[in-house]
């Protein structure tokens, strides 16, 4: 068997034909442009418009043996400890019903005991409710923003607001939209112990009981894999959704943490959505490689990652209502891969994951895309769209934005040739397209479960850990420290920054 670094090098020195060059050759629509049908519609996964070509595919197929990238993906499924520096396992896919039998048994029973709250709620069985601030950070907020803004902009149950900044700001906003009496909180936690959580779940309590909620502790819920100290912290012990330790923190949302998708949509809706995820789930476990989609874009991210010296890739969504997706991917693929150490604890000697950005729709065009057609960098482009639009005016709007994303990526292909050269477009310029039928909440849980595997598969090429995240820890120690009282010590810089703020007066 060839040896992992003997492939990288094998890739790094690969030709890689332009795309023109490469759409000369026949098939390459039929071979890299599939369309899948799953529970939310049918979803379009173009990726011909990037530099994968057979003989990358090869050497990366190779890698993938190489690297034990099959038993990997079972031990993933099979609840094995993947996330070797913590000891645990990575869960989510149980919580969609795909997994080891006892850990999907048990998400199905936790699940069974967020449906009877968000039932009693919307039955009105614990009173008037219209409003719910969810209170969280990072995972724990990330997700429910991006499918509560995604699923409810024709309404929705209960109204959701969700506050993740410490910033006084972001939950003042959140208590202007809301009336004490009919507004419950969630607080979303893994550990129970985030500073930034639990500092905005006191002031919310201050808020209902100026508001002249008696019990205020009695609008509470937690959402937390540490529900003994919930309890602890005072909500009751009925109103605590716990999800297993075996759920990380940006992987969460198909758990307890989704309790406000499904107090939004219905818990019927949610299920929609963890069957979408689901359906993705079984294609990546059960597809062979050379026609898995997951794999395919994986492959395509190392391609540009580790042999054409890309440092970012951008996200650009051509639906308003996935405005939120780009900043969901960013933290997904950077917490997940942006690591420095293999799993044995050796330094990584290449690159790891890229710099993850993008934006909405037409928007950005006129932001960001100068640099992407005739900047010096190279950036491969990922351009996610609906057919069927979100509103209900004029389809012209519709048929604009969706001409523009197709156009963009036809254009970074081709360019154009100018004797001028300000006005020259060089081409060449790789994208992929994904163009889902309708969005609902399956599309929405199988475009997430699709990035989450995509994530997965070049960890384990690169043979890094995608499931740990200590790289945030280290600045939020120093933060605690300072707030004790122990800002002193730092570098001149940081020590002047306190003083002027009026640190340690």
């Amino acid at each position: 068997m060839t040896d992992a670094a003997a492939l990288w090098k094998s890739l790094e020195t690969l030709e890689f034909p332009t795309l023109a060059a490469l759409f000369a050759a026949s098939g390459r629509l039929d071979r890299y442009a599939t369309t899948l049908d799953l529970p939310g519609g049918p979803i379009r996964f173009d990726w011909s418009k990037t530099h994968l070509h057979q003989a990358a595919e090869t050497i990366l197929g190779d890698l993938a043996t190489a690297q034990g990238f099959a038993e990997k993906r079972r031990q993933l499924f099979d609840g094995e400890p993947v996330n070797t520096t913590e000891g645990r396992a990575a869960e989510h896919t149980a919580q969609r019903g795909v997994g080891a039998a006892a850990s999907v048994v048990e998400a199905e029973a936790l699940h069974e005991r967020m449906k009877a709250l968000v039932d009693a709620i919307h039955e009105g069985l614990v009173g008037d409710v219209k409003s719910l601030i969810h209170i969280g950070i990072g995972g724990s907020a990330l997700g429910p923003a991006l499918a509560i803004d995604a699923l409810t902009r024709d309404g929705a149950r209960v109204a959701v607001h969700v506050v993740s900044n410490i910033d006084g700001c972001a939950l003042e906003a959140a208590f202007k939209l809301c009336d004490p009496a009919t507004t419950m909180i969630a607080l979303a936690s893994k550990t129970f112990t985030t500073t930034e959580t639990l500092t905005n779940a006191a002031s919310a309590l201050d808020w209902l009981r100026q508001g002249g909620v008696d019990d205020a502790y009695g609008r509470v819920i937690a959402l937390t894999a540490a529900p003994e100290k919930a309890v602890e912290w005072g909500v009751d012990d009925t109103r605590v959704l716990p999800f297993a330790q075996s759920v990380g923190g940006r992987y969460s949302l198909w758990s307890s943490i989704g309790f406000p998708i499904a107090l939004a949509i219905g818990f019927d809706g949610f299920a929609e959505f963890l069957a979408g995820a689901a359906a993705i789930d079984l294609h990546f476990l059960e597809t062979p490689i050379e026609r898995n989609i997951v794999v395919r874009a994986a492959f395509t991210d190392l391609i540009y990652t580790q042999a054409l010296g890309c440092q970012t890739r951008a996200v650009f969504a051509y639906d308003e209502r996935l405005s939120l997706l780009p900043s969901y991917l960013q933290q997904l693929e950077m917490e997940s891969n942006g690591k420095r150490v293999t799993t044995d604890g050796r330094p990584l000697e290449r690159p790891s994951a890229p710099v993850t950005w993008g934006g909405v729709g037409t928007d950005a065009q006129h932001a960001v895309f100068q640099l992407l057609h005739q900047g010096t960098h190279l950036i491969p482009v990922d351009f996610i769209a609906v057919k069927i639009p979100g509103h209900d005016l004029d389809p012209v709007h519709h048929q604009i934005l969706l001409s523009n994303c197709f156009a963009q990526g036809a254009a970074l292909m081709a360019g154009k040739a100018s004797d001028d050269g300000a006005r020259a477009y060089p081409g060449n310029r790789p994208s992929a397209t994904m163009l889902a039928e309708d969005l609902n909440p399956a599309t929405l849980g199988a475009l997430i479960a699709f990035h989450e595997h995509r994530v997965f598969v070049s960890a384990a090429l690169l043979g890094i850990n995608p499931f740990d995240q200590f790289g945030v820890e280290l600045g939020k120690a120093i933060a605690r420290q300072i707030d004790t009282g122990g800002g002193k010590g730092f570098d001149a810089s940081t020590e002047a920054l306190l003083a002027a703020a009026g640190f340690g007066e």
